[in-house]
């Protein structure tokens, strides 16, 4: 089995998630789901929710803790390994994607709203719900190492 690893970040403000909404492959209606993405080979996890998520919403993310490490397998039949993050971004800045042909639009939604949608997978709402019940890990549990030769 091979295995696709992403990154996904959950920003939350007085009870409103920062959700994308995109299209998914082979799925015929726009999704929503947090700023999320594939790994780049040799790319650290945390600069790739940073990267991410400037990419999907024009907004600078500050991971400030890890919710958790979720496996999925997507309708497409194919294995990811999700890490989600959460943290903040600026106060005052708008949410505008970098490629609006990937990203249809940023908005900012309730955890009930999020489930009244269309989630793209049962893993959106399960990230929502572990940051709602406190689920939160020190960034330092996730280490980046160069094999030292």
């Amino acid at each position: 089995m091979s295995w696709n690893l992403t990154v996904a970040a959950i920003v939350e403000r007085a009870g409103r998630f920062l959700v994308v909404e995109e299209m998914d492959p082979g799925y015929p209606h726009p999704v929503l789901n947090q700023p999320a993405g594939h790994v780049d080979p040799g790319e650290p996890l945390v600069d790739a929710v940073v990267r991410e998520t400037r990419e999907e919403t024009g907004l600078a993310f500050t991971p400030d803790s890890l919710v958790g490490f979720y496996q999925l397998r997507a309708r497409n039949g194919d294995d990811y390994c999700r890490v989600c993050f959460t943290g903040t971004v600026p106060e005052d800045a708008e949410a505008h994607p970098e490629n609006p042909e990937e990203i249809l639009a940023c908005r900012w939604l309730t955890r009930d709203e999020i489930a009244a949608g269309n989630p793209r997978s049962s893993v959106v709402l399960r990230c929502i719900d572990d940051y709602l019940a406190g689920v939160r890990l020190p960034l330092a549990a996730v280490a980046h190492f160069h094999v030292d030769r």
